[in-house]
């Protein structure tokens, strides 16, 4: 009865719930997880997710090509206050050249002290 149960749940949910049961085990704070809790945190992340797509469609380009795009997305979390929490997931995309740019010009307009000039030198080194 439990594994018929089990699977009904499942259903409901288009998550795997396998997965969904390693991300909240990997916070330090989490020692057990209730099947109920596991089955409405799927859950609540699915709705999220339908929520988060059918808002950046409906307010994106993606009506006029009949599509969803990764700016569609980047601009709702830019522009809506309740998604605004994912800008850092959902970066604008900006051509390689155009960053670049835009660090030499924080260089240029920020004071950098001693030890953090050296810092960024190392990083230069390790990223180039």
């Amino acid at each position: 009865a439990e594994m018929a149960a089990r699977l009904s749940e499942n259903r409901l949910v288009s998550l795997p719930l396998s997965r969904i049961r390693v991300i909240m085990k990997s916070s330090p704070e989490v020692s057990s997880i209730n099947q109920d809790a596991l089955f409405l945190t799927a859950k609540a992340t699915e709705l999220f997710v339908q929520y988060l797509a059918s808002y950046s469609y409906k307010h994106g380009r993606g009506k006029e090509k009949n599509a969803l795009t990764y700016t569609d997305l980047s601009h709702t979390a830019e522009e809506c206050e309740t998604f605004q929490f994912l800008a850092d997931i959902l970066p604008k995309k900006i051509l390689a050249s155009k960053y670049l740019k835009m660090l030499e010009k924080e260089k240029r307009d920020g004071e950098v002290g001693e030890g953090e000039e050296e810092e960024e030198e190392d990083e230069d080194k390790a990223v180039g």
